[in-house]
């Protein structure tokens, strides 16, 4: 196992000194912009116009033509992206322009006959704007060089369509339009001689660094028409900072890149292995975050400032940094900003659904974070209805189910395992930010390793997951547990929920603690619940609490000697790696756990009604999280020892939390079942408190008090303070609330017998599916 993992760490090592060095410039995360670099490569030098200003730009188009013949992005299928089309007609103009290329030339013209069909006419209805701005423009520009763009007869009617929607666009928007983003100053270099721009309204409209709204090609046009010196300073410092090929924003946000890039790593499955990396990179941001000040901003620029606020909130969230919902919440409000938003909302997806993440870390008293939640769940629902988004759902189809995946199921119903694969497989969404005529992205020399890091790192953890379920089947069979021929036969089910909801180090033993604890409490609680006379089950839980199984048969003596095997194991581990003897603390939480099933089957054999009160006290414990969770702990690598935790006298709070919220979490998908067997049951005896109510006004009302635990356990789970465990056990914690949330989300899938078996194909046996998209 260990020499699986040597290449694993040493592409680690690799990654760490390319991608964290102090020294690294934060462009060289950014792929290069085909469509931005052909532009400046056009600009003739000042002393001797009839070479490139810029000759590097003009190397870099030379080098980076496709096998196919095109410029531009490759989608997650190894085909070409619409920005393509754009993209390749800038290059060949640029290559043109200098009577270089010519085979090149010809590739890309014979790539977009060949091709143009297969971009266009099956999104003919649904471009976005930008498409519908600057395509029209590079197809116009081109020709005017002698270039032969031809279309196939079958795409004369799409081509004029676009052409007359392009018209529409320069009718109804403004130069500088603040409700549209980008402005269509932001695309100087594709807007027509018919538009009747002057050299004043270049010239007022240049930012204070020279740039044209941050933008290599406009900046470049912009240039062109007015010789501006300013423009040239800009784009020369654009040049020394990436002489490889520009981006299609100058300058970037530093900050934006970084966060960008530990949320790749984070949602890869990565952080484990780079977190004291990450804590660097977050640090400096958290100064500048907690101190921002909201000031007046431009429309064009909101979608921006949301789309990094929400994801800085979440990132410093999760790590644990004191942040509250104002410093993203802010647009909530400014009434301008937000019906700007309603009415552009397509505009927004990305940062709407930045923001709906946002809103999964909630705590208590936070109710700007619901309603952000709820302002960004609509628009993206909205969004979702569309054939035509101006955000990158046209383009690249698999984040439209990314955030289909997002809304369909909570991120607290969600396994992590599962997430990081979904993340690895819908590779093409480390997307920074949207550009006007591309995409700002993790270049492809860091993501590819990034990419093979996550794929060889998820494969090592399904290898270590196979081993173990193997293991854990034939512990189970070896004691009996899996042929008792009553109740629930659920080792694979306990074993896949706390491997894929844990970041547990590969050789750690917490996860065979876990599942083992939990296929025992499932096998005994079935005996409880039908199997066992009160007799049998109050005989059982003497021997339980005697510790001694003398006199005990069947099915009860199969149940004992696998307990007493469980928790002699787990002692003994305990004492050879941590030097105490914590026997006698799982012995009573174990008998704790029997006494409360023993109380809730007398309570049904006697037909006792428990109060609320009295009820959710015992079935916080025959719930049983705390037994499979308190121990695990134990085995953790920080220096502080939960031992004193496993006092059933003295659960810690979120300990608490749990067992309350795991209990309720279940009594919500259980009921009708509970009811016709005579069990007691949360929400059926809220109901006999409640007659009036209906059995909905129940449900909901265990719904409301779910909410309001799991924010609670949330601010537990995150921040420093409610308590003294070491943060690595409150996450814990919170990965067994999640498992019980997956498991009664919308339904009850713990005692389904095949809903779970296409996810646990997922997690263990099936191999991924990625493969890196080849770059020229």
């Amino acid at each position: 196992m260990e020499s699986s993992l040597a290449p694993i760490q040493a592409l680690v090592n690799q990654i760490k000194l390319e991608m964290f060095s102090s020294t690294l410039n934060p462009y060289s995360f950014l792929m290069p912009s085909a469509y931005d670099t052909g532009w400046l490569a056009m600009i003739p030098h000042p002393k001797q116009d009839s070479f490139p200003k810029f000759k590097g730009c003009l190397v870099w188009v030379l080098n980076n033509q496709k096998e196919e013949g095109y410029w531009g992005e490759t989608g997650t299928d190894g085909l070409p992206t619409i920005d393509s089309l754009p993209a390749t007609l800038a290059c060949m103009m640029a290559l043109k322009k200098w009577g270089v290329g010519e085979n090149n030339v010809k590739k890309g013209l014979a790539f977009i006959h060949a091709n143009s069909k297969m971009l266009l006419k099956e999104k003919c209805d649904h471009l976005p704007r930008w498409f519908t701005i600057v395509f029209p423009a590079m197809v116009e520009l081109a020709q005017a060089m002698n270039l032969e763009v031809v279309f196939p007869k079958a795409l004369e009617g799409v081509v004029l369509d676009i052409f007359l929607k392009r018209q529409q666009i320069l009718e109804r928007e403004e130069f500088v339009d603040q409700n549209c983003y980008p402005p269509l100053a932001s695309y100087l270099e594709a807007l027509p001689p018919s538009y009747n721009i002057d050299r004043k309204d270049i010239t007022m409209n240049l930012s204070g660094d020279g740039s044209f709204f941050q933008s290599p090609s406009a900046t470049a046009c912009a240039f062109l028409a007015t010789g501006n010196q300013q423009s040239m300073a800009y784009l020369e410092s654009l040049i020394q900072r990436c002489p490889n090929g520009v981006p299609a924003m100058y300058p970037i946000d530093a900050e934006l890149t970084t966060l960008c890039l530990v949320n790749q790593i984070q949602r890869l499955g990565l952080a484990g292995h780079f977190s004291e990396e990450v804590e660097e990179i977050l640090k400096p941001i958290y100064k500048t975050y907690k101190n921002q000040e909201v000031e007046e901003i431009k429309p064009n620029i909101v979608p921006a400032k949301i789309y990094k606020d929400s994801l800085a909130f979440w990132l410093l969230r999760m790590y644990g940094y004191t942040v509250t919902p104002r410093n993203f919440c802010w647009f909530l409000c400014h009434e301008d900003i937000v019906v700007h938003i309603e009415r552009n909302f397509e505009c927004f997806t990305s940062a709407m659904y930045n923001v709906y993440r946002a809103a999964d870390l909630i705590f208590p008293g936070e109710y700007e974070l619901e309603e952000a939640r709820l302002f960004s769940r609509k628009l993206l629902e909205k969004s979702m209805t569309l054939k035509s988004v101006n955000d990158n759902l046209v383009i690249f189809p698999n984040f439209r189910r990314v955030i289909e995946h997002e809304l369909s199921l909570p991120w607290i119903a969600r396994l992590d395992h599962l997430d990081h694969r979904m993340w690895i497989e819908e590779n093409k969404t480390d997307t920074l930010w949207i550009g006007k005529a591309s995409f700002y992205r993790l270049s492809n020399l860091h993501d590819d390793k990034l990419m093979t890091l996550a794929v060889e790192n998820y494969k090592f953890r399904q290898s270590v997951y196979m081993n173990e379920l193997e293991e854990l089947k034939r512990w189970s069979k070896d004691w009996g547990l899996s042929d008792m021929g009553f109740g629930r036969e659920k080792t694979t089910y306990c074993y896949f929920a706390i491997a894929s909801s844990t970041n547990l180090p590969h050789d750690s033993i917490a996860r065979m603690i876990v599942a083992k604890s939990a296929i025992l409490v499932t096998v005994a609680d079935d005996f409880f619940d039908m199997e066992g006379s009160l007799n049998d089950l109050q005989t059982l839980t003497q021997a339980v609490q005697r510790w001694d199984g003398e006199g005990l048969g069947g099915h009860a003596k199969i149940i004992f000697l696998a307990l007493d095997n469980l928790v002699s194991e787990v002692a003994k581990n305990h004492l050879r790696h941590q030097g105490n003897d914590i026997t006698k603390n799982l012995r009573d939480m174990w008998i704790e756990t029997f006494v409360s099933w023993l109380t809730e089957s007398t309570w049904s054999n006697t037909g006792y009604v428990p109060s609320l009160d009295e009820y959710l006290q015992t079935g916080m414990t025959s719930i049983a999280t705390h037994i499979m969770t308190l121990p695990a702990m134990c085995f953790s690598n920080s220096s502080i020892h939960p031992t004193c935790k496993l006092n059933p006298n003295h659960y810690e709070n979120i300990t608490n939390l749990l067992m309350a919220s795991a209990r309720l979490l279940n009594d919500i998908q259980s009921y009708q079942k509970e009811l016709e067997v005579g069990k007691k049951n949360f929400v059926v005896l809220h109901l006999k408190e409640n007659p009036h109510g209906g059995i909905e006004n129940s449900i909901a009302y265990v719904r409301e008090l779910l909410d309001e635990m799991k924010k609670e356990f949330l601010e537990q789970a995150f921040m420093d303070g409610g308590n003294d465990l070491p943060k690595s056990f409150r996450h814990f914690h919170l990965s067994i609330l999640r498992v019980f949330h997956m498991f009664f989300n919308s339904s009850n899938l713990f005692d389904s017998n095949n809903e779970l078996l296409h996810d646990i194909k997922k997690a263990i046996y099936a191999p991924i599916e990625y493969q890196l998209v080849p770059t020229s």
